[in-house]
């Protein structure tokens, strides 16, 4: 093996900087550098990462690669017992002192298992481990470890082998957290959609294309007062609980959240066919009576006595948008712009001067096949001619397209 190591060493530090960042990301890299390590009878049975990462919900992820299992890629978030185990672990020694920490646990006796980890490995039969820093070119250090199970442990060579690869592997995970990072910041800030238009480059002021959507805008009733009367922490907990919501329905249904505009909520639902057109409509219908029932399970569980009920009105419009940048040219917004927003948008008005929970366009209802619920035609600021709204029956059967009158619910209303 003495002679072995240095080819060992040079044939995966070629491959980590070759063709180990064309993979898709850290689990994947460490899975086949572990099979390489193997094929050079280098005895690693367990070969884990642990790096920080930029997530709103995340703190960090653990790439595991254990021989003969199926690879993980475990999350830890800031309530997780993982925190705990982290402080009395080899991990956080490593983190402190910036060097290699190694347990060579078939040479000591249980009673000096000085990590809960190492009481774990030993039980499962390893006989040494490692843990070194990953440097990212930031300055901040992130963890690799090492176990096997052979008899006797890791050798000098093999330790060698760990050393030797240890920075080309740092800098091909930086690579990949970094990409990660950038898309977690603008799935985040701007949505999945959006997000991915900008990561390919679509960044030019003016720059963006016309697509169909259902769009739909929601907004609180009574915001204005509220955000008058009610301290700053108590405002940001109450719009909390009306965008993760709002949100959660939205995303349940396919659709995307593009921005949050004070108490407002903007949305959309993609689609090019007729029938596209139609299943977009129905999924936005469901993704309002989700939201309304969310927001009802909210006010009745009283999780916060400051503020009050939550009161919403929500609107859908549909047909063609501007998707793409629009701003200055040191500072742009990746959003829809057009007439059809527009209309959402006054919709939305509507249905709050109206005291309705929601209010659908002429346009959604031509596409639903489904005039029944008329509201009313009403006039609109910005629009010359009065506009058709319908409150659609949202106890309907999502199948039949909340159509009260169409001839399917007719029957089963019979039946």
């Amino acid at each position: 093996m003495v002679l072995e190591a240095p080819i060992v060493a040079a044939d995966v530090v070629q491959w980590l900087y070759s063709d180990a960042p064309q993979l898709k990301g850290t689990l994947e890299i460490v899975t086949e550098m572990a099979k390489r390590l193997r094929a050079g009878k280098v005895p690693v049975d367990r070969v884990t990462t642990g790096i920080w990462v930029v997530h709103p919900n995340v703190r960090a992820e653990s790439s595991i690669w254990v021989n003969g299992q199926t690879p993980e890629l475990r999350l830890h978030t800031a309530e997780n017992k993982s925190q705990d185990e982290y402080q009395k672990s080899p991990i956080k020694r490593v983190h402190e002192t910036q060097k290699a920490v190694r347990v060579e646990i078939g040479k000591k006796p249980a009673v000096a298992d000085e990590f809960p980890i190492t009481s774990e490995l030993r039980q499962e039969g390893y006989t040494d481990y490692i843990a070194l820093p990953m440097r990212f070119s930031d300055g901040s250090v992130k963890v690799a470890s090492f176990a096997t199970k052979t008899p006797g442990g890791f050798s000098g060579s093999h330790i060698g082998v760990f050393e030797s690869l240890i920075q080309p592997l740092a800098l091909v995970c930086e690579l990949k957290t970094l990409r990660r990072t950038a898309e977690t910041v603008l799935d985040t800030y701007v949505g999945p959609r959006a997000g991915s238009k900008v990561l390919d480059g679509t960044t030019r002021r003016g720059e963006g294309e016309w697509i169909k959507a259902v769009v739909s805008f929601a907004d609180i009733r009574g915001f204005t007062r509220l955000s008058n009367t009610l301290p700053a922490d108590k405002i940001v907990l109450f719009l909390n609980k009306y965008f993760g919501a709002m949100t959660a329905a939205v995303e349940a249904h396919g659709g995307e959240v593009l921005k949050f505009i004070g108490d407002e909520v903007m949305a959309i639902f993609p689609y090019e066919t007729e029938e596209e057109a139609r299943d977009a409509s129905v999924r936005a219908l469901m993704a309002a009576r989700e939201t309304l029932t969310r927001i009802e399970a909210i006010n009745t569980a009283r999780t916060c006595s400051v503020t009050p009920d939550l009161s919403v009105g929500i609107a859908l419009h549909a047909g063609d948008v501007f998707y793409g940048n629009v701003g200055s040219e040191t500072r742009l917004d990746f959003t829809v712009v057009g007439p059809v927003v527009n209309l959402a948008a006054r919709i939305a008005e509507l249905a709050k001067d109206l005291q309705r929970q929601l209010l659908v366009s002429d346009a959604l209802a031509d596409i639903m096949g489904c005039r029944s619920g008329l509201f009313g035609r009403y006039q609109v600021k910005g629009f010359d001619e009065a506009v058709s709204v319908y409150s659609p029956d949202l106890s309907a059967d999502p199948k039949f397209g909340y159509c009260p009158k169409s001839t399917a619910a007719l029957a089963l209303e019979t039946n």
